[in-house]
């Protein structure tokens, strides 16, 4: 057959079979995150059936779906929201620097790896998933929660830190001399200052300069606009995610509205196909070496994560269900860990890091959307509330 119709065959089949899991998920209460990186295991490299026709449009598709979900969270919130909510949760990014980051670097000098590894795997223990995240806030119906927006202050501080921690360990892996990553680094400070320039004064102006009277215009105009400054950003050394996100954020109004409704379905498209394809690049068969190290690090960041949400949300005076939240919310890691494994990959860093990233962050990502259900259970409301009767009973 033809490779075009091999690519619709193997797709289709796909997405039809995504649609599935998630019913099945959602008819017992599960997220379909976890489902979905199980099902691109079973079909990826070493798995039960290989895909092989449609791996190059499913990476597309999950690029476009991180992008997604990131302008969709954008749209949620205004310029000035994003400002206040930086500025009050900047000593909480320095704590989930501080805690997420030391970890790793010290299981990376345990394990004998050299400074370059402690470098990288210190940035995979560090960045939460914004993606997941989105999508688990999303699923959970918690947009409008009070502790949403520390949450995602968190992830815009991780996301925008981003933009100066790439250049840098690239410019350390690749060997490169003090004035080239330093040049790098400047190119993606200027990016990141002019996007949110951009997006806090201007924003206004850009909304209404698309109508909401013709769907059709609306919805290619933000979907093109989204594209276009990721692409930029991505070209420039800077996530695009970060700019993803900037253009959501600068979209207010009746655009952002219309907007997160017409866009909606296609987020939930192309971000099935973002977990999927993190499962499809994965060879299972890499797994069992490293998954003891792998759990252990997982199972020690991800306290580390719970705690940074937890002192992050006691800051804005959230009571302990809604920091709790926050913290189990933080969990996973995902496209930047996977970002940053590969930068290494590339450089050739110890070969045994790309297979202990990969495990540590599908434990992660699977286990994240899981502990984000346990405040939503009776018996762990009953807890908290026995829990907080005995601290009022001491008080």
């Amino acid at each position: 057959m033809h490779d075009t119709t091999v690519l619709l065959i193997e797709f289709g089949a796909l997405l039809f079979g995504l649609g599935m899991l998630g019913r099945v998920g959602r008819r017992f209460g599960l997220s379909p995150i976890p489902l979905y990186l199980l099902a691109g295991l079973a079909f990826g490299q070493g798995g039960l059936v290989q895909l092989s026709a449609s791996n190059d449009f499913t990476a597309i598709g999950a690029q476009i779906g991180v992008i997604l979900l990131l302008v969709m969270l954008g749209l949620e919130y205004s310029a000035d929201e994003l400002v206040g909510n930086l500025r009050s949760a900047a000593p909480a990014g320095i704590i989930d620097m501080l805690l997420n980051t030391v970890p790793g670097a010290l299981f990376a000098l345990l394990l004998g790896w050299d400074a370059k590894a402690a470098l990288v795997l210190a940035g995979i223990t560090w960045v939460s998933s914004s993606g997941v995240i989105a999508k688990v806030l999303g699923d959970l119906g918690r947009l409008g929660n009070r502790e949403t927006p520390v949450i995602l202050s968190v992830l815009v501080i991780e996301d925008l830190a981003m933009a100066f921690y790439l250049p840098i360990v690239t410019a350390v892996l690749a060997g490169v001399g003090l004035l080239g990553g330093l040049s790098t680094l400047g190119v993606a400070v200027v990016t990141v200052v002019a996007v949110l320039v951009v997006a806090i004064r201007y924003g206004g102006p850009i909304s209404r300069f698309m109508s909401v009277k013709d769907p059709e215009a609306l919805l290619l105009s933000v979907f093109g606009l989204t594209l276009f400054v990721a692409g930029v950003a991505a070209e420039l050394k800077v996530s695009e995610a970060v700019g993803a996100f900037l253009v959501g954020i600068a979209l207010s109004g009746p655009v952002a509205h219309h907007a997160t409704q017409m866009l909606s379905p296609l987020r939930d498209l192309f971000a099935a196909v973002f977990f999927v394809f993190f499962g499809l690049s994965t060879d299972p068969a890499d797994m069992p070496p490293v998954l003891l190290p792998a759990l252990g690090l997982a199972v020690l960041t991800m306290l580390t994560k719970v705690a940074t949400g937890y002192l992050a949300a006691r800051r804005s005076g959230i009571a302990l269900p809604g920091r709790l939240r926050t913290g189990f919310a933080l969990t996973p890691r995902g496209e930047f860990s996977v970002v940053i494994a590969g930068l290494a990959v590339v450089s050739g860093v110890d070969p045994q890091l790309a297979p202990l990233a990969t495990a540590y962050v599908l434990i992660t990502v699977i286990s994240g959307p899981v502990l984000a259900r346990l405040p939503d259970y009776s018996w762990f409301k009953n807890l908290l509330r026995r829990r907080m009767a005995a601290q009022r009973s001491t008080a």
